[in-house]
């Protein structure tokens, strides 16, 4: 079943987000830009936890969550420990969520616009899982020129 993949790729890419986020030797760097690099790695983590918190949590598992985008890419000097934590809960909510779709629910129309219009739940939930994937290469990139 679709779910049961999902539910493994996003579980495997959220905790090498994670070690992306410990591997950082100085903390500072997480939140560090330069020239072209306008979003810090640590802010594209922020995205990463507010946005799947928004369109998974929020939308699909009716969490209560409530986004700040502006904040995803404002805020700075969170500690890793926080981004970690928060990860971890993410992880939680996403298992929980996906796990708790049926077939019926996977393929329903996403409530809301996305992309397009009529798209389905799983369709959402392939197309985050390449955004995270996107980020996670992002981050490590970052992490890789700035130490």
């Amino acid at each position: 079943m679709l779910n049961d993949v999902l539910a493994v790729f996003y579980e495997r890419d959220l905790r090498k987000l994670i070690e992306e986020v410990n591997l950082f030797k100085n903390e500072e760097d997480l939140w560090r830009t330069q020239g072209t690099v306008k979003n810090s790695a640590g802010n594209l983590v922020l995205h990463l936890i507010g946005g799947l918190n928004h369109l998974i949590g929020a939308t699909l598992a009716q969490s209560g969550y409530v986004r700040n985008r502006d904040l995803e890419f404002s805020s700075r000097g969170v500690k890793r420990e926080e981004l970690v934590a928060d990860l971890e809960k993410l992880i939680l909510m996403i298992n929980r969520a996906i796990n708790g779709f049926t077939p019926e629910q996977m393929e329903a129309e996403y409530p809301g616009f996305f992309d397009k219009p009529n798209t389905s739940v799983s369709y959402v939930l392939v197309q985050l899982l390449a955004h995270l994937n996107y980020h996670l290469g992002q981050v490590n990139y970052i992490r890789r020129v700035f130490e």
